[in-house]
Protein backbone atom coordinates (compact mmCIF):
# COMPACT_ATOMS: atom_id res chain seq x y z
CA UNK A 1 0.00 0.00 0.00
CA UNK A 2 1.65 3.27 -0.87
CA UNK A 3 1.89 6.29 1.07
CA UNK A 4 -0.28 9.62 0.20
CA UNK A 5 1.61 12.25 -0.77
CA UNK A 6 0.99 15.51 0.71
CA UNK A 7 -1.19 18.71 -1.22
CA UNK A 8 0.50 21.20 -2.38
CA UNK A 9 0.52 24.15 -0.14
CA UNK A 10 0.28 26.95 -2.38
CA UNK A 11 -3.57 26.36 -3.47
CA UNK A 12 -4.34 26.03 0.03
CA UNK A 13 -3.11 29.62 0.80
CA UNK A 14 -4.64 30.57 -2.67
CA UNK A 15 -8.08 29.19 -1.52
CA UNK A 16 -7.84 30.97 1.57
CA UNK A 17 -7.10 34.12 0.13
CA UNK A 18 -10.61 33.54 -1.81
CA UNK A 19 -12.40 32.72 0.72
CA UNK A 20 -11.26 36.12 2.37
CA UNK A 21 -11.94 38.13 -0.85
CA UNK A 22 -15.30 36.46 -1.06
CA UNK A 23 -16.30 37.04 2.53
CA UNK A 24 -14.86 40.74 2.24
CA UNK A 25 -17.59 41.51 -1.01
CA UNK A 26 -20.28 39.48 0.83
CA UNK A 27 -19.77 41.68 3.73
CA UNK A 28 -19.32 44.86 1.37
CA UNK A 29 -22.60 44.05 -0.27
CA UNK A 30 -24.23 43.02 3.06
CA UNK A 31 -22.95 46.98 4.34
CA UNK A 32 -23.99 48.33 0.87
CA UNK A 33 -27.56 46.64 1.29
CA UNK A 34 -27.71 47.77 4.89
CA UNK A 35 -26.94 51.53 4.04
CA UNK A 36 -29.35 51.66 1.16
CA UNK A 37 -32.23 50.14 3.49
CA UNK A 38 -30.88 53.09 6.32
CA UNK A 39 -31.37 55.42 3.45
CA UNK A 40 -34.38 54.00 2.36
CA UNK A 41 -35.79 54.03 5.79
CA UNK A 42 -34.48 57.81 6.36
CA UNK A 43 -36.03 59.13 3.36
CA UNK A 44 -39.60 57.45 4.45
CA UNK A 45 -38.59 59.10 7.75
CA UNK A 46 -38.29 62.31 6.60
CA UNK A 47 -40.92 62.64 3.93
CA UNK A 48 -43.69 61.18 6.79
CA UNK A 49 -43.54 64.57 8.29
CA UNK A 50 -45.69 67.59 6.83
CA UNK A 51 -44.75 69.90 9.59
CA UNK A 52 -41.87 71.59 8.15
CA UNK A 53 -39.62 72.37 11.30
CA UNK A 54 -39.70 69.05 11.97
CA UNK A 55 -38.85 67.88 8.28
CA UNK A 56 -35.71 69.95 9.18
CA UNK A 57 -34.83 68.66 12.09
CA UNK A 58 -35.28 65.04 11.10
CA UNK A 59 -33.13 65.68 7.88
CA UNK A 60 -30.12 67.03 10.14
CA UNK A 61 -30.52 63.95 12.18
CA UNK A 62 -30.60 61.32 9.29
CA UNK A 63 -28.04 62.50 7.44
CA UNK A 64 -25.53 62.40 10.72
CA UNK A 65 -26.88 58.71 11.53
CA UNK A 66 -26.19 57.96 7.76
CA UNK A 67 -22.42 58.94 7.66
CA UNK A 68 -21.35 58.16 10.69
CA UNK A 69 -21.13 62.32 12.05
CA UNK A 70 -20.84 63.31 15.54
CA UNK A 71 -22.22 66.34 14.98
CA UNK A 72 -24.31 68.41 12.04
CA UNK A 73 -26.21 70.89 11.09
CA UNK A 74 -28.99 72.26 8.64
CA UNK A 75 -28.47 76.15 7.80
CA UNK A 76 -31.73 77.34 5.87
CA UNK A 77 -30.49 80.51 3.30
CA UNK A 78 -32.03 83.79 3.98
CA UNK A 79 -34.13 86.19 1.46
CA UNK A 80 -30.19 88.23 1.14
CA UNK A 81 -28.90 84.49 -0.93
CA UNK A 82 -25.89 85.27 1.16
CA UNK A 83 -26.38 84.45 4.68
CA UNK A 84 -28.20 81.82 7.12
CA UNK A 85 -31.58 82.94 8.56
CA UNK A 86 -32.69 79.39 10.69
CA UNK A 87 -29.66 76.90 11.86
CA UNK A 88 -30.36 73.55 13.11
CA UNK A 89 -27.90 71.50 15.25
CA UNK A 90 -27.40 68.01 15.81
CA UNK A 91 -24.57 66.38 18.14
CA UNK A 92 -24.70 69.27 21.05
CA UNK A 93 -26.40 69.74 24.06
CA UNK A 94 -28.47 72.75 24.78
CA UNK A 95 -25.79 73.95 27.66
CA UNK A 96 -23.39 73.63 25.15
CA UNK A 97 -25.39 76.11 22.25
CA UNK A 98 -25.54 78.35 24.70
CA UNK A 99 -22.61 78.44 25.88
CA UNK A 100 -20.92 79.03 22.26
CA UNK A 101 -23.18 82.30 21.74
CA UNK A 102 -24.81 83.50 18.72
CA UNK A 103 -25.37 80.97 15.81
CA UNK A 104 -23.78 81.19 12.45
CA UNK A 105 -24.95 83.87 10.10
CA UNK A 106 -23.06 81.92 6.96
CA UNK A 107 -19.37 83.02 7.19
CA UNK A 108 -16.30 80.50 6.71
CA UNK A 109 -16.94 77.44 4.87
CA UNK A 110 -20.29 77.50 5.67
CA UNK A 111 -20.68 80.98 3.33
CA UNK A 112 -18.43 78.95 0.82
CA UNK A 113 -20.89 76.43 0.28
CA UNK A 114 -23.35 79.26 0.14
CA UNK A 115 -21.48 81.04 -2.52
CA UNK A 116 -20.68 77.98 -4.81
CA UNK A 117 -23.42 75.06 -3.61
CA UNK A 118 -22.21 72.48 -4.40
CA UNK A 119 -20.95 68.80 -2.49
CA UNK A 120 -17.28 69.88 -0.37
CA UNK A 121 -15.29 67.10 1.23
CA UNK A 122 -12.68 68.36 3.92
CA UNK A 123 -10.03 66.71 5.37
CA UNK A 124 -9.19 69.51 8.01
CA UNK A 125 -11.96 71.53 8.34
CA UNK A 126 -9.52 74.39 10.04
CA UNK A 127 -6.68 74.10 7.74
CA UNK A 128 -9.31 75.31 4.88
CA UNK A 129 -8.07 78.83 3.59
CA UNK A 130 -12.11 79.78 3.78
CA UNK A 131 -11.99 78.68 7.83
CA UNK A 132 -13.41 81.30 9.78
CA UNK A 133 -12.40 80.07 12.96
CA UNK A 134 -14.71 78.69 15.75
CA UNK A 135 -16.02 80.74 18.87
CA UNK A 136 -15.22 80.30 22.14
CA UNK A 137 -16.54 76.92 24.34
CA UNK A 138 -17.27 75.49 20.55
CA UNK A 139 -15.84 71.64 20.16
CA UNK A 140 -12.71 70.94 17.72
CA UNK A 141 -13.93 69.41 14.61
CA UNK A 142 -11.93 68.07 11.71
CA UNK A 143 -13.52 66.43 9.00
CA UNK A 144 -16.36 68.08 7.03
CA UNK A 145 -19.14 67.23 4.51
CA UNK A 146 -21.50 69.63 3.15
CA UNK A 147 -24.05 69.53 0.86
CA UNK A 148 -27.05 71.72 -0.70
CA UNK A 149 -30.80 70.94 -0.15
CA UNK A 150 -32.52 72.24 -3.80
CA UNK A 151 -36.02 73.21 -3.36
CA UNK A 152 -37.67 73.42 -6.66
CA UNK A 153 -34.05 74.31 -8.48
CA UNK A 154 -33.54 76.91 -5.91
CA UNK A 155 -30.83 76.19 -3.02
CA UNK A 156 -33.03 75.47 -0.02
CA UNK A 157 -30.10 75.48 2.59
CA UNK A 158 -27.00 73.68 3.31
CA UNK A 159 -26.15 70.06 5.25
CA UNK A 160 -23.36 70.40 7.23
CA UNK A 161 -21.79 67.23 8.93
CA UNK A 162 -18.79 67.05 10.94
CA UNK A 163 -16.19 64.76 12.28
CA UNK A 164 -16.86 61.22 10.86
CA UNK A 165 -16.61 58.48 14.09
CA UNK A 166 -13.46 56.13 14.11
CA UNK A 167 -11.06 59.27 13.11
CA UNK A 168 -11.96 58.53 9.30
CA UNK A 169 -12.44 60.86 6.65
CA UNK A 170 -15.84 61.18 4.70
CA UNK A 171 -15.65 59.37 1.47
CA UNK A 172 -17.39 59.33 -1.63
CA UNK A 173 -19.66 57.37 -0.83
CA UNK A 174 -20.70 59.15 1.88
CA UNK A 175 -21.33 62.42 -0.61
CA UNK A 176 -23.65 60.27 -2.80
CA UNK A 177 -25.64 59.07 0.45
CA UNK A 178 -25.91 62.45 1.43
CA UNK A 179 -26.34 63.99 -2.15
CA UNK A 180 -28.95 61.26 -1.99
CA UNK A 181 -30.55 62.05 1.11
CA UNK A 182 -31.02 65.96 0.34
CA UNK A 183 -32.98 65.02 -3.08
CA UNK A 184 -35.50 63.33 -1.10
CA UNK A 185 -35.16 66.15 1.71
CA UNK A 186 -35.72 69.07 -1.07
CA UNK A 187 -38.84 66.62 -1.98
CA UNK A 188 -39.86 66.76 1.57
CA UNK A 189 -39.48 70.30 2.52
CA UNK A 190 -41.77 71.48 -0.45
CA UNK A 191 -44.45 69.02 0.24
CA UNK A 192 -43.98 70.70 3.68
CA UNK A 193 -43.91 74.19 2.65
CA UNK A 194 -46.91 73.48 0.65
CA UNK A 195 -48.74 71.97 3.27
CA UNK A 196 -47.88 74.29 5.84
CA UNK A 197 -49.30 77.15 3.68
CA UNK A 198 -52.58 76.13 2.62
CA UNK A 199 -53.01 75.51 6.47
CA UNK A 200 -52.11 79.38 6.85
CA UNK A 201 -54.53 80.07 4.10
CA UNK A 202 -57.51 78.64 5.63
CA UNK A 203 -56.51 80.73 8.96
CA UNK A 204 -56.22 83.59 7.12
CA UNK A 205 -59.76 83.18 5.89
CA UNK A 206 -60.99 81.88 9.21
CA UNK A 207 -59.78 84.82 10.89
CA UNK A 208 -61.34 87.27 8.17
CA UNK A 209 -64.39 86.03 8.74
CA UNK A 210 -64.65 86.16 12.31
CA UNK A 211 -63.39 90.13 11.64
CA UNK A 212 -65.94 90.65 9.11
CA UNK A 213 -68.14 89.28 11.74
CA UNK A 214 -67.01 91.78 14.65
CA UNK A 215 -67.14 94.95 12.32
CA UNK A 216 -70.58 93.92 11.10
CA UNK A 217 -71.72 92.91 14.61
CA UNK A 218 -70.47 96.74 15.75
CA UNK A 219 -67.97 95.79 18.29
CA UNK A 220 -65.47 98.99 19.11
CA UNK A 221 -62.45 99.46 16.80
CA UNK A 222 -60.39 99.00 19.74
CA UNK A 223 -61.95 95.46 20.56
CA UNK A 224 -61.33 94.88 16.70
CA UNK A 225 -57.61 96.29 16.18
CA UNK A 226 -57.05 93.50 19.30
CA UNK A 227 -58.18 90.52 18.07
CA UNK A 228 -56.66 91.31 14.39
CA UNK A 229 -53.17 92.01 16.06
CA UNK A 230 -54.07 88.51 18.03
CA UNK A 231 -55.04 86.58 15.32
CA UNK A 232 -52.00 87.93 13.04
CA UNK A 233 -49.75 87.42 15.76
CA UNK A 234 -51.04 83.31 16.35
CA UNK A 235 -51.16 82.41 12.66
CA UNK A 236 -47.44 84.09 11.97
CA UNK A 237 -45.82 82.57 15.01
CA UNK A 238 -44.79 85.84 16.33
CA UNK A 239 -44.05 86.60 20.13
CA UNK A 240 -45.27 90.04 19.96
CA UNK A 241 -47.92 92.28 17.55
CA UNK A 242 -48.30 95.59 18.26
CA UNK A 243 -50.32 98.35 16.04
CA UNK A 244 -49.05 101.71 16.89
CA UNK A 245 -51.60 104.81 15.38
CA UNK A 246 -50.06 108.43 14.43
CA UNK A 247 -50.51 111.06 16.84
CA UNK A 248 -52.28 114.44 15.82
CA UNK A 249 -49.82 117.34 14.78
CA UNK A 250 -46.76 115.83 15.24
CA UNK A 251 -44.10 112.69 13.21
CA UNK A 252 -44.29 110.47 15.99
CA UNK A 253 -46.48 107.53 16.22
CA UNK A 254 -48.28 105.75 19.75
CA UNK A 255 -48.81 102.10 20.63
CA UNK A 256 -52.67 101.84 20.66
CA UNK A 257 -52.67 98.32 21.67
CA UNK A 258 -50.09 95.47 21.77
CA UNK A 259 -50.47 91.89 22.94
CA UNK A 260 -47.63 89.01 23.45
CA UNK A 261 -44.07 90.05 24.82
CA UNK A 262 -43.89 92.76 26.76
CA UNK A 263 -47.04 93.85 25.51
CA UNK A 264 -48.31 95.60 28.52
CA UNK A 265 -45.15 97.69 28.95
CA UNK A 266 -45.21 98.78 25.23
CA UNK A 267 -48.74 100.60 25.56
CA UNK A 268 -48.76 103.63 24.82
CA UNK A 269 -44.81 104.47 23.69
CA UNK A 270 -44.60 107.03 21.73
CA UNK A 271 -42.12 105.62 18.27
CA UNK A 272 -40.70 108.50 15.79
CA UNK A 273 -41.40 107.80 12.35
CA UNK A 274 -38.04 108.32 11.50
CA UNK A 275 -35.09 105.47 12.82
CA UNK A 276 -38.45 102.90 13.27
CA UNK A 277 -39.12 99.77 11.26
CA UNK A 278 -42.94 101.38 12.12
CA UNK A 279 -42.30 104.25 11.01
CA UNK A 280 -40.81 103.18 7.73
CA UNK A 281 -43.66 101.25 6.90
CA UNK A 282 -45.80 103.99 7.86
CA UNK A 283 -44.24 106.76 5.76
CA UNK A 284 -43.65 104.56 2.72
CA UNK A 285 -47.08 102.94 3.09
CA UNK A 286 -45.72 99.87 2.18
CA UNK A 287 -44.71 96.25 4.08
CA UNK A 288 -40.72 96.70 5.69
CA UNK A 289 -39.19 93.45 7.11
CA UNK A 290 -35.67 93.00 9.25
CA UNK A 291 -34.03 89.62 10.14
CA UNK A 292 -32.92 91.10 13.48
CA UNK A 293 -34.98 94.11 15.02
CA UNK A 294 -32.81 94.07 18.02
CA UNK A 295 -29.56 94.65 16.15
CA UNK A 296 -30.87 96.20 13.02
CA UNK A 297 -29.21 99.65 12.88
CA UNK A 298 -31.39 100.92 10.41
CA UNK A 299 -34.25 101.36 12.95
CA UNK A 300 -32.58 102.36 16.13
CA UNK A 301 -34.57 105.23 17.30
CA UNK A 302 -37.37 105.47 19.57
CA UNK A 303 -37.41 103.03 23.02
CA UNK A 304 -35.73 100.27 23.15
CA UNK A 305 -38.19 97.51 24.41
CA UNK A 306 -36.93 94.38 21.38
CA UNK A 307 -34.67 92.24 23.66
CA UNK A 308 -35.16 89.01 22.74
CA UNK A 309 -36.67 89.46 19.23
CA UNK A 310 -35.43 89.08 15.99
CA UNK A 311 -37.06 88.53 12.46
CA UNK A 312 -39.84 91.60 12.49
CA UNK A 313 -42.26 93.22 9.63
CA UNK A 314 -44.04 96.20 9.70
CA UNK A 315 -47.74 96.19 7.46
CA UNK A 316 -49.36 99.74 6.91
CA UNK A 317 -52.74 99.65 8.11
CA UNK A 318 -53.92 101.55 4.30
CA UNK A 319 -53.12 101.47 0.90
CA UNK A 320 -51.32 105.16 0.43
CA UNK A 321 -49.02 107.31 2.36
CA UNK A 322 -51.62 109.91 3.49
CA UNK A 323 -54.45 107.21 4.05
CA UNK A 324 -52.45 105.16 6.67
CA UNK A 325 -54.30 104.77 9.67
CA UNK A 326 -51.57 103.03 11.33
CA UNK A 327 -48.49 99.99 11.98
CA UNK A 328 -49.05 96.51 12.27
CA UNK A 329 -46.00 95.40 13.87
CA UNK A 330 -45.00 91.05 14.46
CA UNK A 331 -41.97 90.09 15.90
CA UNK A 332 -40.50 86.77 16.44
CA UNK A 333 -37.70 85.75 18.65
CA UNK A 334 -34.35 85.31 17.60
CA UNK A 335 -33.27 82.54 15.61
CA UNK A 336 -36.64 81.88 14.28
CA UNK A 337 -37.28 82.13 10.58
CA UNK A 338 -37.51 85.28 8.71
CA UNK A 339 -41.27 86.58 7.31
CA UNK A 340 -41.16 85.29 3.46
CA UNK A 341 -43.08 86.93 0.31
CA UNK A 342 -45.27 84.14 0.92
CA UNK A 343 -46.31 85.64 4.28
CA UNK A 344 -46.68 89.02 3.21
CA UNK A 345 -49.66 88.78 1.06
CA UNK A 346 -51.83 87.46 3.13
CA UNK A 347 -50.41 90.11 5.96
CA UNK A 348 -51.18 92.62 3.58
CA UNK A 349 -55.13 91.42 3.40
CA UNK A 350 -55.23 91.33 6.96
CA UNK A 351 -54.04 94.90 7.27
CA UNK A 352 -56.72 95.95 5.02
CA UNK A 353 -59.23 94.39 7.54
CA UNK A 354 -57.38 96.46 10.08
CA UNK A 355 -57.69 99.55 7.95
CA UNK A 356 -61.29 98.87 7.29
CA UNK A 357 -61.75 98.50 10.65
CA UNK A 358 -60.34 101.57 12.04
CA UNK A 359 -62.57 103.51 9.06
CA UNK A 360 -65.55 102.12 10.02
CA UNK A 361 -65.27 102.70 13.56
CA UNK A 362 -64.43 106.41 13.09
CA UNK A 363 -67.58 106.45 11.09
CA UNK A 364 -69.31 105.05 13.18
CA UNK A 365 -67.80 107.20 16.09
CA UNK A 366 -69.49 110.50 13.75
CA UNK A 367 -72.55 108.50 13.01
CA UNK A 368 -73.06 108.41 16.80
CA UNK A 369 -71.87 111.65 17.75
CA UNK A 370 -74.26 113.08 15.31
CA UNK A 371 -77.43 110.92 16.87
CA UNK A 372 -75.98 111.73 20.83
CA UNK A 373 -76.27 115.46 19.91
CA UNK A 374 -79.29 115.07 18.35
CA UNK A 375 -81.09 113.44 21.10
CA UNK A 376 -79.09 116.54 23.79
CA UNK A 377 -81.20 118.61 21.72
CA UNK A 378 -84.04 116.36 22.29
CA UNK A 379 -83.61 115.95 26.15
CA UNK A 380 -82.80 119.47 26.16
CA UNK A 381 -86.17 120.68 24.38
CA UNK A 382 -87.77 118.19 26.42
CA UNK A 383 -86.60 119.75 30.07
CA UNK A 384 -87.03 123.11 29.20
CA UNK A 385 -91.03 122.69 27.47
CA UNK A 386 -91.91 120.01 29.92
CA UNK A 387 -89.74 119.58 33.01
CA UNK A 388 -89.09 123.75 34.35
CA UNK A 389 -92.55 124.58 33.08
CA UNK A 390 -94.08 122.05 35.75
CA UNK A 391 -91.64 122.55 38.05
CA UNK A 392 -92.28 126.41 37.74
CA UNK A 393 -96.44 125.87 38.15
CA UNK A 394 -95.97 123.41 40.62
CA UNK A 395 -93.55 126.10 42.42
CA UNK A 396 -96.38 128.96 41.98
CA UNK A 397 -99.52 126.53 43.11
CA UNK A 398 -97.21 126.05 46.25
CA UNK A 399 -96.50 129.48 46.77
CA UNK A 400 -100.17 130.47 46.31
CA UNK A 401 -100.99 127.71 48.92
CA UNK A 402 -98.89 129.55 51.28
CA UNK A 403 -100.57 132.07 52.53
CA UNK A 404 -103.65 129.68 52.92
CA UNK A 405 -101.70 127.57 56.02
CA UNK A 406 -102.60 128.79 58.91
CA UNK A 407 -99.57 126.63 61.18
CA UNK A 408 -96.58 128.26 60.75
CA UNK A 409 -94.43 124.89 60.32
CA UNK A 410 -95.96 123.38 57.56
CA UNK A 411 -96.10 127.27 55.98
CA UNK A 412 -92.23 127.42 56.72
CA UNK A 413 -91.56 123.65 54.97
CA UNK A 414 -93.54 124.70 52.10
CA UNK A 415 -91.79 127.43 51.80
CA UNK A 416 -88.45 125.48 51.67
CA UNK A 417 -90.02 123.38 49.10
CA UNK A 418 -90.47 126.43 47.04
CA UNK A 419 -86.76 127.33 47.28
CA UNK A 420 -85.82 123.60 46.92
CA UNK A 421 -87.72 123.67 43.37
CA UNK A 422 -86.44 127.16 42.67
CA UNK A 423 -83.09 125.51 42.88
CA UNK A 424 -84.18 122.40 40.55
CA UNK A 425 -84.83 124.39 37.87
CA UNK A 426 -81.36 126.75 38.04
CA UNK A 427 -79.92 122.96 37.77
CA UNK A 428 -82.13 121.81 34.93
CA UNK A 429 -81.27 124.99 33.03
CA UNK A 430 -77.03 124.33 33.14
CA UNK A 431 -78.26 121.21 32.09
CA UNK A 432 -80.02 122.03 29.47
CA UNK A 433 -76.77 124.60 28.71
CA UNK A 434 -74.39 121.84 28.75
CA UNK A 435 -76.28 120.14 26.22
CA UNK A 436 -76.54 122.46 24.00
CA UNK A 437 -73.04 123.58 24.07
CA UNK A 438 -70.87 123.40 20.72
CA UNK A 439 -67.12 123.80 20.09
CA UNK A 440 -68.25 127.00 17.85
CA UNK A 441 -69.53 128.46 21.49
CA UNK A 442 -67.89 131.89 21.84
CA UNK A 443 -66.76 129.89 25.35
CA UNK A 444 -63.60 127.28 24.95
CA UNK A 445 -64.74 123.66 26.06
CA UNK A 446 -62.95 123.13 28.99
CA UNK A 447 -63.01 119.47 28.39
CA UNK A 448 -61.24 120.15 25.21
CA UNK A 449 -58.62 121.99 26.43
CA UNK A 450 -58.11 119.51 29.25
CA UNK A 451 -58.16 116.78 26.37
CA UNK A 452 -55.97 118.65 24.01
CA UNK A 453 -53.34 119.48 26.82
CA UNK A 454 -53.27 115.61 27.86
CA UNK A 455 -52.63 114.37 24.42
CA UNK A 456 -49.95 117.04 23.95
CA UNK A 457 -47.84 115.43 26.27
CA UNK A 458 -48.32 112.12 25.09
CA UNK A 459 -44.90 113.22 23.22
CA UNK A 460 -42.55 114.03 26.22
CA UNK A 461 -43.43 111.72 28.02
CA UNK A 462 -43.18 108.90 25.88
CA UNK A 463 -46.36 107.92 26.52
CA UNK A 464 -50.23 109.21 27.07
CA UNK A 465 -51.55 110.02 30.28
CA UNK A 466 -54.79 108.46 31.76
CA UNK A 467 -57.10 111.10 31.55
CA UNK A 468 -60.78 110.83 33.41
CA UNK A 469 -63.16 113.69 33.70
CA UNK A 470 -66.20 114.12 35.70
CA UNK A 471 -69.29 116.62 36.46
CA UNK A 472 -70.47 120.13 34.78
CA UNK A 473 -67.03 120.57 33.76
CA UNK A 474 -68.19 123.20 30.79
CA UNK A 475 -70.93 124.80 32.53
CA UNK A 476 -70.49 125.13 36.02
CA UNK A 477 -66.47 126.43 36.10
CA UNK A 478 -66.21 130.20 35.23
CA UNK A 479 -63.87 131.08 32.38
CA UNK A 480 -61.45 132.15 34.62
CA UNK A 481 -61.35 129.53 36.74
CA UNK A 482 -61.03 127.06 33.75
CA UNK A 483 -58.12 128.98 32.28
CA UNK A 484 -56.20 128.49 35.72
CA UNK A 485 -56.70 124.86 35.79
CA UNK A 486 -55.45 124.26 31.84
CA UNK A 487 -52.38 126.29 33.29
CA UNK A 488 -51.71 124.43 36.18
CA UNK A 489 -52.53 121.13 33.99
CA UNK A 490 -49.77 122.34 31.71
CA UNK A 491 -47.39 122.90 34.78
CA UNK A 492 -48.13 119.72 36.62
CA UNK A 493 -47.73 117.24 33.21
CA UNK A 494 -44.58 119.61 32.52
CA UNK A 495 -42.85 118.89 36.24
CA UNK A 496 -44.16 114.83 35.46
CA UNK A 497 -42.32 115.25 31.92
CA UNK A 498 -39.33 116.88 33.20
CA UNK A 499 -38.48 115.92 36.90
CA UNK A 500 -40.46 112.61 37.47
CA UNK A 501 -38.83 109.87 35.15
CA UNK A 502 -42.47 108.16 35.63
CA UNK A 503 -43.71 105.39 33.35
CA UNK A 504 -47.68 106.29 34.02
CA UNK A 505 -49.35 109.47 34.98
CA UNK A 506 -53.10 109.78 35.53
CA UNK A 507 -55.30 113.04 35.19
CA UNK A 508 -58.22 113.23 36.87
CA UNK A 509 -60.34 116.49 36.94
CA UNK A 510 -63.92 116.90 38.35
CA UNK A 511 -66.10 119.27 39.69
CA UNK A 512 -68.09 119.28 42.43
CA UNK A 513 -70.96 121.68 43.68
CA UNK A 514 -68.08 123.71 45.35
CA UNK A 515 -65.04 123.65 43.82
CA UNK A 516 -63.05 122.03 40.91
CA UNK A 517 -60.52 119.64 42.07
CA UNK A 518 -57.41 118.76 39.44
CA UNK A 519 -55.62 115.79 40.54
CA UNK A 520 -52.67 114.48 38.90
CA UNK A 521 -50.81 111.07 40.02
CA UNK A 522 -47.52 109.94 38.92
CA UNK A 523 -45.07 106.69 39.84
CA UNK A 524 -41.66 108.65 39.26
CA UNK A 525 -39.43 109.51 41.82
CA UNK A 526 -40.94 111.36 44.00
CA UNK A 527 -40.82 115.52 45.15
CA UNK A 528 -37.81 115.41 47.77
CA UNK A 529 -39.00 117.35 50.63
CA UNK A 530 -36.52 120.02 50.18
CA UNK A 531 -37.31 120.36 46.75
CA UNK A 532 -39.66 122.87 46.25
CA UNK A 533 -39.43 124.36 42.64
CA UNK A 534 -40.59 127.21 40.71
CA UNK A 535 -43.33 124.88 39.13
CA UNK A 536 -45.02 124.14 42.79
CA UNK A 537 -44.86 128.01 43.74
CA UNK A 538 -46.54 128.74 40.16
CA UNK A 539 -49.17 126.39 41.30
CA UNK A 540 -49.48 127.32 44.70
CA UNK A 541 -49.98 131.01 43.71
CA UNK A 542 -52.58 130.20 40.87
CA UNK A 543 -54.42 128.53 43.75
CA UNK A 544 -54.27 131.37 46.52
CA UNK A 545 -55.74 133.60 43.73
CA UNK A 546 -58.85 131.86 43.57
CA UNK A 547 -58.80 131.18 47.31
CA UNK A 548 -57.97 127.22 46.48
CA UNK A 549 -55.16 125.31 47.85
CA UNK A 550 -52.41 122.91 46.45
CA UNK A 551 -51.64 119.22 48.38
CA UNK A 552 -48.29 117.40 47.64
CA UNK A 553 -48.76 114.17 48.81
CA UNK A 554 -46.67 110.94 48.22
CA UNK A 555 -49.07 107.63 47.53
CA UNK A 556 -47.59 104.49 49.39
CA UNK A 557 -47.17 102.98 45.98
CA UNK A 558 -44.64 105.54 45.59
CA UNK A 559 -44.37 108.58 43.19
CA UNK A 560 -46.03 111.87 43.75
CA UNK A 561 -49.73 113.43 43.98
CA UNK A 562 -50.57 116.76 43.47
CA UNK A 563 -54.12 118.36 43.99
CA UNK A 564 -54.78 121.59 43.08
CA UNK A 565 -57.85 122.92 44.17
CA UNK A 566 -60.58 125.88 43.55
CA UNK A 567 -63.63 127.18 44.92
CA UNK A 568 -65.94 127.83 41.71
CA UNK A 569 -67.70 131.02 43.50
CA UNK A 570 -64.67 132.40 43.41
CA UNK A 571 -63.81 132.67 39.13
CA UNK A 572 -67.54 134.03 38.33
CA UNK A 573 -66.91 136.32 35.69
CA UNK A 574 -68.09 139.80 37.21
CA UNK A 575 -71.35 140.94 35.74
Amino acid sequence: MGVEEPLPRMPQMRLDELLEELQARINAARGTRDRVHSLLEAVVSVGRELDLAQVLRRIVEAAALLVEAQYGALGVIGPDGRTLSQFLTYGLTDEEIARIGPLPAGHGILGKLIRDPEPLRLTDLGADEASYGFPSHHPPMRTFLGVPIRVRDQVFGNLYLTDKRGGQDFDAEDESVISTLSVAAGVAIDNARLYEGSQRQQRWLQANAEITNSLLSGSPHREVLELIARRAREITDAALADVSVPVAGTDDLVVELAVGADGEARRGLVVPVEGTLSGAAHRAAAPVTTAGLAEDDRYSAGPRRFDGLGPAVAVPLGTAAQDTRGVLLLARHLGEPVFTEGELEPLLAFAGQAALALELAERRSGAEQLALLEDRDRIARDLHDLAIQRLFATGMTLQSATRLVQNEGAAERISRAVGDLDETIKIIRSTIFGLRARDEDSRPSLRAHVARAVGETATTLGFPPRLSMEGLLDTDVPAQTAGHVVAALTEMLSNAARHAHATRVEVSLQATVDEVILTVTDNGRGIPADGRRSGLRNLEERARSLSGTLQIARPDEGGSRLVWRAPLAAGVDAP
